[in-house]
């Protein structure tokens, strides 16, 4: 499944954690082995994760930069810090949700970071839910493992982490239906799993570090790459005399059937519901998928391993985030990059 909607409106939010309040109805996770819930980053997806876990009865501790958001979650009974370090001293297990690569090394490392503080730490564990890059999470994922813990109970001997990044968009974060690709050692997987099924409704367990990390930009690298090969057929059957709701009966009875013709049709007035019967407003921005697009690219270069498709596919999408379409859905580029026609 495609990442949708990472952004939408700081009314948006507001709306959101007006219902984090103190009245939530709590239940006990007596067979959880965490106590309080560090969360590090509140975007729209972030807020909306967080606010889930609240509402499943774990007790959570926040920090962002934005400092209305943190009024909001504050105003609401909900424990705010002013660093990534004051909540990683207070909570068992700590979440991020952030933009790259650099805002994570920032908050693991950074002044101020998770391990600003020395090589001894309280959480038992740390999860990664960015969209960055599998290095980045192995390397971080190293520097945690070189670190003690504080209290060595419930069977932990040392801090663990997991690359955790997420499928869904802001409507699964909202509705807690998000799917989780988790890379790490497993023993952390199964005991975070409840965790992970508080703000979502699938895990998978990927393997090692940085797998999580992997999976995410393998699957929207395929997902570009798709979509920009139906898009061309598309157009160039416009170009050739065929309506592309003809074309669009074919390929879904056929083999070249994919969820960028069934799901996420490209082609305004094909399909409804979706970004290109809306004027591509919503979805999963262009300027997103140019970005998962050069973490693949730079990911295959860093390993010397030739992806032609990928270059290609990031050319693309970097040309149309240049001609002003970045915060278009990526299916835009039928119209924006092909020349694609509306079907009447």
């Amino acid at each position: 499944m495609a990442t949708f909607c990472r952004h939408r409106s700081l009314l948006g939010l507001q709306k959101l954690v007006c219902s984090v309040s103190p009245f939530y109805p709590m239940r006990s996770y007596s067979s959880s082995p965490f106590g309080r819930i560090g969360f590090i980053g509140l975007g729209n997806m972030g807020a909306r994760m967080a606010d889930n876990l609240i509402k499943d009865g774990y007790e959570v501790a926040v920090h962002d930069i934005n400092h209305n958001i943190m009024k909001m979650f504050s105003d609401k009974g909900v424990l705010t810090e002013d660093s990534p370090l004051k909540v990683a001293e207070t909570s068992d297990v700590v979440i991020t949700m952030l933009p790259s690569s650099n805002h994570v090394l920032d908050v693991y490392t950074g002044k101020n970071g998770f391990l600003s503080g020395g090589n001894l730490l309280r959480p038992r564990l740390f999860i990664d839910s960015s969209t960055i890059d599998p290095q980045t999470s192995r390397k971080v994922s190293a520097a945690v493992s070189n670190c003690s813990l504080i209290d060595k109970r419930d069977g932990w001997k040392a801090p663990a982490m997991l690359d955790a990044p997420v499928s869904g968009g802001v409507l699964a974060a909202e509705n807690g239906t998000l799917t989780f690709m988790v890379g790490g050692p497993e023993d952390a997987y199964l005991a975070a799993k409840p965790l992970f099924l508080s703000m979502g409704k699938n895990t998978i367990y990927c393997g090692g570090s940085g797998n999580g990390a992997t999976a995410k930009i393998c699957n929207n690298l395929a997902m570009a790459i798709s979509m920009l090969g139906v898009s061309e057929a598309f157009a160039l059957g416009q170009s050739l005399g065929i309506e592309a709701s003809t074309l669009t009966k074919i390929f879904n009875s056929s083999s070249a059937r994919c969820w960028s013709s069934d799901t996420y049709n490209p082609v305004p007035g094909v399909m409804d519901g979706v970004p290109s019967s809306r004027n591509y407003i919503g979805g999963f921005a262009s300027k997103l998928m140019a970005k998962d697009l050069n973490l693949a690219a730079a990911s295959a270069k860093d390993i010397g391993f030739k992806c032609p498709l990928t270059s290609q596919a990031e050319k693309i999408f970097t040309e149309l985030c240049n001609n002003g379409h970045e915060a278009k859905d990526f299916s835009g580029v039928f119209r924006y990059y092909y020349s694609g026609k509306d079907e009447q």
